[in-house]
């Protein structure tokens, strides 16, 4: 009971700044110390990884299925859509800088004219009404997703870039931090219960990943060909712990999306991965 009073002890002295107006900076520089402390033979760059990097047989497992990934029709099928041209002969290429190559890793940004957190699945739906189309349902993994899967890719290896600039940055950035380590639900917990403290702890039979590194590697595709984008993981995990989620796109989740993605930065982007 002492241990693990003390051990509770250093972790409050060591993330509290991340509860007491840190600056994004300092929440991600205290919880990658936290992380290199308590796993010293973990490398940084392995977080990516997320759970894979606390189980060697597991990441043997992972790399042997990467090298014919059981999703890989799906990503096709995303391929085809980025490059189908719109009515108006335009592609979505046409909407991203360097045609869509090495930009995902700056998604979110917060856009100070529309006073709001942009993901990368909304710009891509701005480009669809930008050219005459409607926006896809963010909640739709046979659209949205796929075209996402497809799209990251264009950015792997891009190191998360995520800037927080401004009052209102901040504030965006503040209230999706607020999220990340509030308790919902009927059971109680919070992103950071899961994703923080009891990282590398198992739950029943699945391994928890932590948060350092975990906005860099989406979408996923489970158990196969099942897409899910991190939204639509935000949505599971709050039906997880009994709580009523939010909808994909809402500003409780692009704000936290906003904080979750800022985390990671400097870590170099792997989209579309093959998880249990």
């Amino acid at each position: 009971m002492k241990k693990t009073l003390l051990a509770l002890v250093a972790t409050t002295l060591t993330l509290g700044a991340v509860a007491a107006n840190a600056t994004p900076e300092q929440d991600k520089k205290n919880l990658v110390k936290y992380f290199t402390q308590k796993y010293p033979d973990i490398k940084l760059d392995q977080y990516v990884y997320g759970a894979l990097a606390f189980d060697k047989d597991s990441m043997a497992q992972y790399n042997s299925i990467m090298d014919f990934p059981p999703f890989g029709t799906v990503v096709d099928q995303g391929q085809k859509m980025w490059e189908t041209p719109f009515k108006n002969g335009k592609t979505y290429a046409s909407c991203f800088p360097n045609g869509g190559k090495n930009v995902a890793g700056n998604y979110p940004y917060f856009d100070d004219k529309a006073n709001k957190v942009v993901t990368f699945e909304m710009a891509i739906n701005e480009c669809r009404v930008s050219n005459g189309e409607e926006p896809f349902n963010l909640s739709d993994a046979t659209t949205i997703g796929r075209l996402t899967a497809y799209a990251r890719t264009l950015s792997d290896g891009m190191k998360m870039n995520i800037k927080v600039k401004g009052p209102k940055a901040e504030a965006a950035y503040e209230a999706g931090k607020s999220e990340f380590y509030t308790r919902h639900g009927q059971l109680g917990f919070s992103c950071a219960s899961c994703h923080v403290y009891s990282a590398g702890s198992r739950l029943r039979s699945e391994l928890l990943s932590p948060v350092v590194g975990q906005a860099t590697h989406w979408p996923v595709f489970r158990g196969g060909d099942n897409l899910v984008t991190l939204q639509m993981r935000y949505v599971g995990c709050n039906k997880l712990v009994r709580a009523t989620p939010f909808k994909e796109g809402s500003e409780e989740y692009n704000n936290l999306e906003y904080f979750h993605s800022y985390i990671s930065n400097g870590l170099p982007m792997k989209a579309s991965v093959f998880r249990k």
